[in-house]
C-alpha cells in the first residue's frame, strides 16, 4: 500500500490530556512525522522513483487517498479478522435479503407453466404465452435498472430497496387474482420491474460497505439468497397451488425491507456525497465499531475514514469546478477506456452464460426434465437442482474469496461443457429407446449446476460492481445488469424455438456445451482478474496505465512494501525515538538494495 500522508488521515490532538500523556503523545507525533520524512527522502532518493513522484505527486496522493478509500471505501491495514468485519457482513446480508423474492420470483415460472399447461387449468395458455410468461420477467429488468440507476442516486441504495416491495407486493397480487393470461402477464411485469430496483441498489450498497478481501464473497450472499428463494418456490410449487403461492411470497417482499429499515445504516459513501455528515458519522461508526483501535492516535477508524470520504467528496467538488463539462452528463465516463471496455467484456461474458443455458434450465426446470425423458419425477428433480444450486452458491462464497476469477471460470466452463455433452448424447439414446438409464441426464444437470455456480453464473454479476470506475458504478452496474437481462430473454425466449429448430432437447444441450467451450476460450484471453485487486487498481487497469511501463510500476510497489514495512516497524517498536530513527534508515536501505 502506498504510505498516506499525515494530513489524509486527518488524526485529531483536541481532546484534553495529562501533561506526562500529552508529552508521550507529542513524542509519538514526532515519531509518525519523521516516519513520513524519512520515508518520502528515500523515495526521492530513489533514481528511478524520483522522476515518477516529481512529475505525479499531486497524483500520488490521490492514489493513496483511493488505496484507503475507493477499495470498497475500507482501510486494508486493519483488514485482521472477520470479527472486525461483522458488522460489515451483516449490513451486507440485510442489504441482500430483498433476492430471497427475486430468487422466487425468477424460479415461480418453472412451477406456474406446467400447471398452467395442465387440462384441469382454469386459466388456459399456449406453448408460446407459455414462454413470455418465463420470459417477461426478464425484460422488465432492464427497464428497472435504469430507474434504479437514478433512484439510488437521489434516494440512497436501502431507499430504493425499500421502495421496490411496493410494485412486486401489488404484482404478486395481480398474478393469485389472475383469471386470465393477461393478468399473469401483468403480475409478471411488475415482479420483474421490483427485481430490477431491488438488485442493483443492493450490490452497490455491498460492494461500498465492504472491505476487498471479503467484497466478492459478501456481493456473491445476493446469488446465494436468491438460490434459497428458488428452492422455496420449488418445493412449495411441488405440493401448492399456484395460486396459494404467490400469495405466500408477499411475506417474503415485506420481511427483508423491514429488516433493513430496521437493522442497518445507509451508505456512508452516498451519505457524504448528499452532503449528510452527521449521518454519515454515525454510519461508519456502526460498520467500524468491532474494528481494533489504531496504535498511533486516539481518533477511531470511523473518524478517520469520515474525513476521508470528506476529502475525497471535496477533491471532486474541486475538479468538477474545473472542469464544467464534466458535470453534464455522466455518461461521458463512458467514453473513456475505465468506461467502454468492462461494458465490452461484460457484453461478451454475458452473451456466453446466457446462451450456455443456465438461466434456460432455471426458468424451464420442470419442463427440461419432461424433455430430456427421464422417469424421474420433474418436481422433484427440480427441487434438487434448486438445492444443489443453493449449496453450490454457499461454497462459492468461499471459493471467490479463495482464488482467481479466471480460472475459476474455466473450471467451470469445462465442467458445463461435459456435462452438457454427456446429458445430450444420453437424451438421444432415451428417445430412440436404446438406452434404459433416463437418470443420467438428472445427474448431468445437477453436475452442471454445480459447475456453473463455480464461476460463469456468479463472476459476471459480481464483476458488474467492479469493474467501473467510482463515478459512473452505479449507472455502469445498472447499464450493464439491464444489458444482461436483455440477454436473458432472448435466451430464455428462444428456448422452445430453438428446441424445434434444432431438432430436439438433445441438440439444445450440445448448443449449450459448445457456448461453454467459448467460454473457457474467452476467460483465458480476454477476462481480466480482480481478485485481490482494489477499486483503483482495477480502474488504472482499464486506463492503461500498467501497459505503459510496467517495470515502473512493480519498482513502485516493491518500494511501497518496504515503505509501509518501515513505517508500520517504527510505530510500533518499543525503542527510543532516535534508535527507531536508525531502525528504520537501515530497513529502508535494505529494501533498496534489493529493489
Amino acid at each position: 500500500m502506498t504510505v498516506v500522508p499525515l494530513q489524509y488521515l486527518h488524526i485529531s490532538n483536541s481532546s484534553p490530556r495529562h501533561p506526562h500523556t500529552q508529552n508521550n503523545h507529542l513524542r509519538n507525533q514526532k515519531d509518525i512525522n519523521a516516519i513520513f520524512f524519512i520515508v518520502l527522502h528515500f523515495s526521492i532518493g530513489s533514481s528511478v522513483l524520483s522522476l515518477h513522484q516529481r512529475e505525479n505527486t499531486e497524483q500520488n496522493k490521490d492514489d493513496a487517498f483511493q488505496e484507503i478509500i475507493v477499495s470498497c471505501r475500507s482501510l486494508s491495514k486493519y483488514e485482521t479478522n472477520i470479527r472486525s468485519a461483522f458488522p460489515q457482513i451483516f449490513s451486507a446480508i440485510i442489504a441482500a435479503a430483498f433476492h430471497i423474492v427475486i430468487g422466487i420470483s425468477l424460479a415461480y415460472s418453472a412451477i406456474l407453466i406446467p400447471q398452467l399447461e395442465d387440462p384441469n387449468s382454469d386459466v388456459v395458455v399456449t406453448k408460446t404465452q407459455s414462454s413470455w410468461i418465463a420470459s417477461i420477467i426478464v425484460i422488465m429488468v432492464p427497464i428497472g435498472s435504469l430507474f434504479a440507476g437514478v433512484l439510488m442516486e437521489f434516494l440512497g441504495r436501502l431507499n430504493t430497496i425499500k421502495l421496490a416491495a411496493i410494485p412486486c407486493i401489488l404484482g404478486w397480487i395481480a398474478i393469485a387474482c389472475a383469471n386470465s393470461f393477461t393478468w399473469i402477464m401483468v403480475g409478471r411485469v411488475l415482479t420483474g420491474f421490483a427485481c430490477a430496483i431491488g438488485t442493483s441498489p443492493a450490490i452497490v450498497y455491498i460492494t461500498e460497505v465492504s472491505r476487498p478481501d471479503m467484497r466478492g464473497s459478501l456481493i456473491s450472499s445476493g446469488p446465494t439468497i436468491a438460490s434459497l428463494g428458488m428452492v422455496i418456490a420449488y418445493t412449495k410449487g411441488a405440493f401448492l397451488n399456484w395460486r396459494l403461492v404467490a400469495w405466500i411470497n408477499i411475506a417474503y417482499t415485506v420481511i427483508p425491507v423491514v429488516l433493513i429499515q430496521l437493522l442497518v445504516p445507509e451508505s456512508p459513501v452516498w451519505l457524504v456525497s448528499k452532503g449528510r455528515i452527521e449521518d454519515a458519522a454515525r454510519s461508519l461508526k456502526f460498520l467500524y465499531k468491532k474494528y481494533p483501535q489504531p496504535d498511533h492516535t486516539d481518533q477511531p477508524l470511523s473518524e478517520m475514514h469520515l474525513n476521508a470520504l470528506i476529502k475525497e467528496r471535496e477533491s471532486k467538488i474541486r475538479e468538477a469546478e474545473k472542469n464544467l463539462e464534466a458535470n453534464q452528463s455522466k455518461f461521458r465516463g463512458f467514453l473513456k477506456p475505465t468506461g467502454y471496455k468492462p461494458m465490452i467484456i461484460l457484453f461478451w461474458f454475458f452473451l456466453i452464460q446466457q446462451f450456455s443455458g443456465i438461466y434456460i434450465t432455471l426458468f424451464f426446470a420442470v419442463t427440461f426434465m419432461q424433455d430430456v425423458g427421464t422417469e424421474v419425477n420433474a418436481y422433484m428433480a427440480s427441487i434438487f437442482v434448486g438445492l444443489t444450486r443453493f449449496m453450490m452458491s454457499l461454497l462459492n462464497a468461499w471459493l471467490l474469496k479463495k482464488f482467481s476469477r479466471r480460472p475459476l471460470v474455466m473450471v467451470s466452463t469445462t465442467g458445463m461443457a461435459i456435462c452438457m455433452f454427456v446429458s445430450g448424447l444420453f437424451t438421444m439414446w432415451i428417445k430412440e429407446g436404446t438406452t434404459t438409464l433416463t437418470w443420467i441426464p438428472v445427474v448431468c444437470l445437477l453436475l452442471y449446476v454445480c459447475a456453473s455456480m463455480i464461476g460463469l453464473l456468479t463472476i459476471p454479476w459480481t464483476m458488474t460492481a467492479e469493474l467501473f470506475p467510482t463515478e459512473i458504478r452505479g449507472i455502469g452496474h445498472s447499464l450493464s445488469y439491464s444489458m444482461a437481462n436483455l440477454l436473458m430473454f432472448f435466451a430464455v425466449q428462444s428456448y422452445r424455438s430453438m428446441t424445434d429448430i434444432l431438432g430436439g432437447a438433445h441438440a439444445v444441450q450440445w448448443l449449450f456445451a459448445a457456448v461453454s467451450v467459448v467460454g473457457f476460450l474467452f476467460a483465458l484471453i480476454f477476462l481480466p482478474e480482480t481478485h485481490g485487486k482494489s477499486l483503483a487498481q482495477i480502474e488504472a487497469y482499464f486506463a492503461g496505465d500498467k501497459k505503459r511501463n510496467p517495470q515502473l510500476t512493480a519498482t513502485i510497489q516493491q518500494s511501497n512494501m518496504g515503505h509501509r514495512r518501515a513505517t508500520e516497524h517504527l510505530i510500533k517498536s518499543p525503542s527510543s525515538h532516535s534508535f527507531k530513527l536508525k531502525e528504520a534508515e537501515v530497513l529502508l536501505m535494505k529494501h533498496k538494495e534489493a529493489v
